[in-house]
C-alpha cells in the first residue's frame, strides 16, 4: 500500500506532467494506505481507508498472491470511479483480494481530480515542452502503467500481461488510455464498465478552449498569474472549484496525450489492438433526469424529446415511445442511461469491433438485494449505476449496507469468474458457465446478459442505439 509512482505535485509541479518518485534506500513501509487527492465529499458511497487527503496523493497499491516472487501473473490496472472529481485507491470496493486469490495481480492507482487534474491555462501550455496543458489526472494514469511496466515483475506480475480497467470515470480513463500514444502500447487488454471518453460522455474539448475555462476560474479566484495560482493553499483552490456556477474542467484534446479525441482515433484505427471486454447496466440513470423532474406524461416526455432532437424528435418518438406513463418511465430510463453512460460505452464498443478486434460487451441487469437499514424511498428495479463494482472484483463482504443473499454470492462468483478469464487469457470464460462470443467485426447482435443466471442473446435496444449514433455523428460532426 502507499508505494510513490511519482513525485508529489505540489508547488511548482502543481499542474505539471508526473515526474519520477525519489527513491529510498532500505525497506519502505507499505502498510498503510497513501493520502486519496483533493476532492469534496460529493458521493455518499465511497468509503475510503487512506488516512487523509492531501495534494501528495500519487501513490498506488498492489495485492499479489502468496508466492508469486518469481511468477509471471497477469497484472489487472483497475482506476476509480467518480466523475473525476472523486474516489480513490483504497476504496473498499476496489480491494484486489478476491482477484489475488484467482492468480491476477491486482493494481489500484491515485490520479488528480477536478481542477488538480484538468486545469488547462495559457500560460500552462506555454511552459510544457509539448505544447499542452490539462489532462495531468490522466497523465499521471499513464505514469502508474510505466510503473508497472518497471515494477510489476518483483510483485509476480508479467509486465506484458496487463489489462487495465475501471468503472465511470475509470471506464472513460480505460477508453482514453487505449486512445493515447503515451499509453496505448503498455496494455494488452482493457475492461470497460459503464462510459467511455466520447460524446456525451466527457468528450474532451480543444485546446483553446480549456484554456479559456481555465483563465474563467484563475479570474474567479482572483489570480493574475500563474504564479499566483500556484500560490494558492489546495484547500482554497478545492473550495473555489466546488462552487454553484464554476467552471468545470473537462479532458482537452491537447495535442499531446491525446492527439486527437478519442473517437476520431477509434475511427481511424489508431487505438490500442487488444481484446475489450466493455459494457453498462440496465439503469444507469432515472428517467426523471431526463424528464428534468417533470412529470412522466406523454406531453412531457414528448417535450423532452423536442429539446434534445429538435428535428429528429418524430424518429425518437417511433423508436423510444411515450404513448403512456409507463412508456415514458421506460423509455426514459433508457434515454437517460444512454445519453449519461450507455452510448459511449456502446460507441466505444463498435469502434473497437470495426477495427477488427474482440469485444465482449454486457448488459448488468442484476438488482441489488433490500438495504440492511430500509430507506423512505424503495429501491429502483434494475442494476443502477456503478451497483456491479462490487460484483465484479468480488467484494460484496466489504459493502456492509445490504443484505447480500446465495444469489448474489453466484452473481458475483460468475462475474469475477469472467474478468479474471479476461485478465489471464484475453476471453472471458468460467468453468460451469455459459460461453461468452465476441461481436465479430461484421455482428453486432450478441450480448452477454449479466444476471443470476447469465445469458446470451440479442443485444436489446440496438436500433436506439443507431438512432442516437446517427444523431451524435450527424448533427455534431462526432
Amino acid at each position: 500500500m502507499g508505494l510513490p509512482y511519482a513525485a508529489p505535485p505540489v508547488g511548482e509541479l502543481r499542474w505539471r506532467a508526473p515526474r519520477p518518485a525519489a527513491p529510498w534506500k532500505g525497506v519502505r513501509d507499505a502498510t498503510r494506505f497513501g493520502p486519496r487527492c483533493m476532492q469534496l465529499p460529493v458521493f455518499s458511497d465511497m468509503v475510503f481507508r487512506s488516512g487523509g487527503m492531501s495534494e501528495d496523493c500519487l501513490y498506488l497499491n498492489v495485492w499479489a498472491p502468496a508466492r508469486s516472487a518469481g511468477r509471471r501473473l497477469p497484472v489487472l490496472v483497475y482506476f476509480y470511479g467518480g466523475g473525476f472529481i472523486a474516489g480513490d485507491g483504497s476504496e473498499l470496493r476496489y480491494d484486489g483480494e478476491s482477484l489475488a486469490r484467482r492468480g491476477v495481480v491486482v493494481v489500484t492507482a491515485n490520479y488528480r481530480l477536478g481542477v488538480f487534474g484538468f486545469l488547462s491555462l495559457a500560460e500552462l501550455t506555454r511552459e510544457s515542452l509539448h505544447r499542452a496543458s490539462g489532462d495531468y489526472g490522466l497523465l499521471d494514469q499513464v505514469a502508474a502503467l510505466e510503473w508497472v511496466r518497471r515494477n510489476i515483475a518483483a510483485f509476480g506480475g508479467n509486465p506484458s500481461r496487463v489489462t487495465i480497467g475501471g468503472e465511470s470515470a475509470g471506464s472513460i480513463s480505460v477508453c482514453a488510455l487505449m486512445a493515447s500514444p503515451l499509453s496505448r502500447r503498455l496494455i494488452a487488454g482493457a475492461i470497460g464498465e459503464s462510459g467511455g471518453m466520447i460524446h456525451p460522455t466527457f468528450a474532451p474539448v480543444p485546446l483553446a478552449d480549456a484554456e479559456r475555462r481555465g483563465l474563467e476560474f484563475a479570474r474567479g479566484v482572483g489570480a493574475a498569474s500563474l504564479a499566483g495560482l500556484r500560490a494558492l493553499p489546495a484547500d482554497s483552490l478545492l473550495a473555489a472549484a466546488g462552487r454553484p456556477g464554476s467552471a468545470r474542467f473537462p479532458a482537452t484534446v491537447d495535442g499531446w496525450f491525446l492527439p486527437a479525441s478519442p473517437a476520431e482515433i477509434f475511427a481511424a484505427g489508431a487505438q490500442s489492438r487488444v481484446p475489450l471486454l466493455v459494457g453498462w447496466n440496465s439503469v444507469e440513470a432515472d428517467w426523471r433526469a431526463q424528464l428534468a423532474g417533470a412529470d412522466s406524461t406523454p406531453r412531457n416526455y414528448a417535450a423532452a424529446l423536442e429539446r434534445l432532437f429538435g428535428a429528429q424528435a418524430g424518429e425518437a418518438m417511433l423508436i423510444l415511445p411515450g404513448a403512456t406513463p409507463e412508456q415514458v418511465m421506460e423509455s426514459g430510463t433508457l434515454l437517460a442511461g444512454a445519453t449519461f453512460t450507455a452510448y459511449s460505452t456502446w460507441k466505444w464498443a463498435e469502434l473497437q469491433r470495426r477495427a477488427g478486434q474482440p469485444v465482449y460487451r454486457y448488459l448488468y441487469v442484476h438488482p441489488r438485494p433490500a438495504p440492511v437499514v430500509p430507506g423512505p424511498n424503495p429501491a429502483r428495479p434494475g442494476a443502477v449505476h456503478s451497483a456491479e463494482i462490487e460484483y465484479a472484483l468480488g467484494n460484496l463482504p466489504t459493502n456492509k449496507v445490504y443484505l447480500w443473499t446465495a444469489e448474489d454470492d453466484s452473481v458475483s462468483a460468475a462475474m469475477e469468474s469472467y474478468f479474471a478469464s479476461f485478465v489471464k487469457t484475453g476471453h472471458p470464460s468460467g468453468a460451469g458457465l455459459p460461453r461468452w462470443p465476441a461481436a465479430e467485426a461484421g455482428d453486432s447482435t450478441q450480448i452477454m446478459v449479466l444476471d443470476a443466471r447469465p445469458r446470451v442473446g440479442p443485444a436489446p435496444h440496438e436500433d436506439a442505439y443507431r438512432f442516437l449514433d446517427r444523431f451524435y455523428t450527424g448533427s455534431r460532426g462526432r
